[in-house]
């Protein structure tokens, strides 16, 4: 690495972690501005309260990065241009695409360190503070109850289950349900079913089923035990209570795979976010594409200027990216079109600036 671009990457790193660790602060400051009342009512001590804070920073980290990443490149290529180092630099024959290289180094890290927080920190970390939130604040609102629950499997079959014992791997008031087309054909019905660790398949106890054929039907009655297979393992079952944002990025693939395959409406939203959990870090690279480029442009009042430059394209980006997002939650657009359309759209931009800043 040349010694200017280290002297650039040295600037941006170093104006990017204070600029990421004073959006972090002023997060926690307002959310705990909101919550003190909260947590004096409810006698919640400095040591929780100080864990719960810590389990926020991953989830406010990838949500100001971008914004972090922006702020840092356009003051450091905006001092290079207002001290005339820029016009200095140019002249030595050093091309825009150059004097990129250091910046997109450091997105590319800041981009590397977001995809490890998105997939797997923060969804650990988002686990402790929603578990905190459910048990301090006794938010359980988005809880699923594990009864009554309808399962859809291939082949037409419907399993109905009464209640679900999660912490004893058992299944009370089973009835599962086989069509064919839309007619009724069989139907099995079994007071509980024990999850076998050792087949890895569901066991049904006294058994009692039916088959309908035209206007006849068979009753048949079995006192020992039948085994079920079905799409929705022991623990994607377990996991019904679980949000997405506290899965890592393998778990809440298979959640999505195997509740498709158990004919689970509704799953938009946990489509969306697994695709933004791999979108979102690339946001900040994305940035600092958009923000050399247009501190190359001359332009007048200083660092306010810059400053609320920073701040318009950082919030616009992100109040783009929940729009984007809560339409796909709907299904009107394809999750992965979803989550990767405003980077595609600033990544428009980028290329626009870039082209008009060479």
């Amino acid at each position: 690495m040349k010694l200017l671009d280290r002297y650039i990457f040295r600037q941006f790193a170093v104006s990017f972690f204070f600029a990421s660790a004073a959006f972090i602060a002023l997060f926690i400051l307002i959310s705990m501005v909101e919550n003190l009342d909260e947590f004096i009512d409810l006698g919640i001590g400095p040591g929780k309260i100080t864990g719960y804070y810590l389990s926020s920073i991953p989830s406010t980290l990838m949500v100001t990065s971008p914004v972090a990443a922006l702020l840092s490149a356009i003051l450091v290529a905006g001092k290079l241009s207002a001290m005339s180092e820029l016009s200095a630099i140019k002249s030595a024959g050093i091309s825009l695409k150059q004097l990129l290289k250091p910046f997109v180094l450091g997105g590319t890290i800041i981009c590397s360190i977001n995809m490890l927080n998105s997939c797997w920190l923060g969804p650990a970390a988002a686990a402790d503070k929603i578990a905190f939130e459910r048990t301090s604040f006794n938010r359980t609102q988005n809880l699923q109850a594990n009864s009554n629950m309808h399962i859809l499997e291939s082949g037409n079959r419907i399993v109905s289950i009464g209640e679900l014992l999660i912490n004893q791997s058992k299944g009370l008031h089973i009835s599962i349900e086989q069509f064919n087309g839309t007619r009724l054909s069989t139907r099995m019905d079994a007071p509980e079913m024990i999850f076998d660790q050792n087949v890895h398949k569901w066991v049904l106890k006294e058994t009692s089923s039916r088959s309908f054929t035209g206007n006849n039907e068979q009753y048949h009655l079995n006192p020992g035990n039948d085994t079920l297979g079905m799409a929705m393992s022991l623990k994607s079952l377990r996991k019904l209570n679980v949000q997405p944002d506290e899965m890592n990025i393998l778990e809440h693939y298979r959640y999505t795979r195997e509740k498709d395959k158990a004919g689970f409406s509704g799953l938009d939203r946990a489509k969306v976010k697994l695709h933004a959990k791999i979108a979102l870090p690339f946001a900040s690279l994305i940035s600092i594409l958009i923000g050399v480029p247009l501190s190359t442009i001359r332009k007048r009042g200083g660092k306010a200027a810059e400053f609320s430059i920073t701040l318009f394209i950082g919030f616009l980006y992100l109040g783009l990216q929940k729009t984007i997002a809560t339409i796909g939650y709907t299904g009107l657009l394809e999750p992965w079109i979803a989550a990767w359309l405003p980077n595609m759209l600033f990544l428009i931009v980028a290329g626009i600036l870039y082209k008009t800043a060479e």
